[in-house]
């Protein structure tokens, strides 16, 4: 009897926030300008305040007018300085986190400020209002009769000079209640384990035991996770495993790739999936309906938003807008101003404007990830909507790809090379390859422009990859689970020509 009254009891704490959310859907300008004018105020004093005079700025204007939009490399020296002991650089309260992120853009890792402020009010915020909006669209719940089965990409933390430095998930599990363990599996022991290959074993036998009611987890990794204990139980169904599963939260890449593959393992139509967009440097949007492709831009949790139109994004005419000001429909740079003490920093994703009243979004891409090398501004979304519908409409599976140009040489139209590496490979590469092909062209009218006659494209081509490819590179990188991503896009053949290389040696 124990269980379904602790369920009720925290379906009603959680479901109060709803109050608090309906604020912001109210006032949403209001909410972040103010919340920009909190920002100034607490950080007047600091290195950064002072360098700028924050004490004067009451306006976006001057917001906008004195303080420089800035990248990692720009911030760096002063997160530096806060590594090495020194307080009060950027924001008023004493930092000793560091959320340790290399993404997919290059090898050199970043430490990602995260203050006291940021893990309460942002991060443990946003986690807790996902619950609050799953439970609000879902009466009948009994997420709580059963435990989360969390994957996330913790490694060990690693003290430097009194502060501490690790991926986000290893911080945030340090940090939570010693009692929020009890609702969750595997144990932070094994969440903590950082030798990915041992650690998936670990996970696999403790959780096949347990009763799990919901998944949270990065898409590809969780399948690779989720595939792994259906072996080890010789189980068609994750039901036969767990039978009270009802939700699972993702977020990290684009389910759409992966759509079809859960649904196969997940047959149950009443299964739910939530999607949330978070990251080191934040958490930001959270799906609030249930069956939707849109995320709700979360408002008060300590960030101030602002968005570079990707069309002057990187030219002369670059400008940031804030939130009033964006239309729907085009895609953004994300520029973030947060309780951890990033004043204007570019965070490398782009999104666009699904609704804005409220506001809802989709995450697009990266900046650094799309290609615009012919004038075709293919986009992330582009790719794995696209790969989603070639996977239908011939009955396969992708487990992972990635795509460069295809330069032009002389003569030669430039074109798109891909390589996918197949769970269930297509019956005919070259009818998939078409499909593929015609479906960017939908969803995408530069590209279509440019593949018209072949006037400047030409049809895109595939590398069929050997099996384990994709995760022989991450493991060589040293990139195996957690947060780590494939880069899907570039204007550059580095990502392509390093996955061929290997698939042509067959060796790690």
């Amino acid at each position: 009897m124990a269980l379904p009254i602790i369920n009720s009891i925290a379906s009603w704490v959680l479901k109060q926030r709803i109050h608090q959310i309906e604020l912001f859907l109210k006032y949403p300008n209001e909410v972040q300008e103010e919340l920009m004018i909190n920002l100034l105020r607490l950080s007047e004093y600091t290195i950064i305040g002072k360098k700028y005079g924050f004490e004067s700025i009451h306006s976006y204007a001057t917001f906008q007018e004195r303080i420089p939009i800035s990248r990692y490399e720009d911030f760096e020296p002063l997160i530096e300085r806060t590594r090495k002991g020194e307080q009060q650089v950027f924001w008023n309260e004493p930092i000793k986190w560091f959320a340790k992120s290399s993404g997919t853009t290059n090898a050199k890792s970043k430490f990602i400020p995260v203050s006291n402020s940021a893990l309460e009010d942002c991060h443990y915020k946003g986690s807790k209002d996902l619950l609050c909006m799953y439970l609000n669209n879902n009466e009948n719940s009994q997420l709580f009769t059963g435990k989360s089965l969390r994957l996330g990409g913790s490694k060990e933390l690693y003290e430097d000079n009194n502060s501490f430095f690790g991926d986000l998930s290893a911080i945030l599990i340090d940090n939570l209640p010693f009692w929020a363990e009890f609702s969750s599996t595997p144990s932070n022991k094994t969440s903590l384990m950082s030798e990915w290959e041992t650690k998936i074993l670990a996970i696999v036998n403790e959780t096949k035991v347990e009763n799990v009611t919901s998944f949270a987890g990065v898409p590809s990794w969780m399948l690779v996770l989720l595939n792994k204990i259906l072996d080890e139980t010789q189980s068609k169904s994750l039901f036969e495993v767990w039978p009270n599963l009802e939700v699972y939260f993702h977020g990290g890449v684009s389910f759409d790739p992966y759509r079809e593959q859960y649904k196969k393992i997940l047959p149950n139509s009443d299964f739910k999936y939530y999607e949330i967009y978070n990251a080191s440097e934040g958490f930001f949007a959270i799906q609030d309906l249930n069956n939707s492709n849109d995320l709700l831009l979360m408002l008060d949790y300590g960030i101030f938003y602002e968005f570079i139109p990707m069309d002057v994004f990187g030219t002369n005419n670059e400008k940031a807008i804030r939130l009033s000001d964006v239309q729907l429909n085009k895609n953004y740079a994300i520029v973030i101003t947060t309780n951890s003490g990033l004043w204007r920093y570019l965070i490398g994703d782009t999104v666009r404007f699904t609704s804005i009243n409220p506001y809802r979004i989709r995450v697009t891409g990266r900046t650094k990830h799309h290609i615009n090398v012919f004038g075709e501004e293919l986009m992330v979304e582009n790719t794995d909507m696209a790969i989603a519908k070639a996977c239908h409409f011939t009955q396969t599976e992708v487990v992972d790809y990635t795509v460069a140009p295809v330069f032009m040489e002389g003569k030669e139209k430039g074109a798109h090379e891909w390589i996918i590496e197949f769970r269930k490979d297509p019956e005919n590469i070259d009818a998939f390859t078409k499909i593929l092909d015609d479906n960017i062209q939908m969803l995408n009218s530069d590209y279509e422009a440019k593949r018209y006659n072949n006037m400047t494209l030409n049809s895109l081509s595939i590398n069929v990859a050997r099996k384990n490819l994709f995760y022989d590179w991450l493991k060589k990188e040293d990139k195996l689970g957690g947060q780590h991503k494939i880069p899907r896009l570039s204007n550059s053949r580095d990502y392509l020509e390093q996955l061929l290389s290997l698939q042509n040696n067959n060796q790690i």
